[in-house]
């Protein structure tokens, strides 16, 4: 099993408490571990993840956001 890392990703294009909760979906599909919290105002999720940022950021741009790992 992986270990755990922070996570710090910007995703643009949230505009709603509806689209914090999609990208949460996202990334807990990914890893069902994972903690994550979603600042629709910063336009950032950050968390813990056993899978690689640069994963969870092509999932979040896959689902229709601008994501990048920072």
């Amino acid at each position: 099993m992986s270990e755990k890392k922070a996570v710090h990703i910007e995703v643009k294009g949230m505009t709603c408490q509806g689209c914090v909760n999609a990208v949460t979906r996202v990334v807990q599909r990914k890893d069902p571990a994972a903690q994550v919290t979603v600042d629709l105002a910063a336009a950032r999720m950050d968390g813990v993840s056993e899978v690689e940022p640069q994963t969870l950021a092509a999932a979040i741009t896959a689902a229709g956001y601008e994501a990048r790992v920072l």
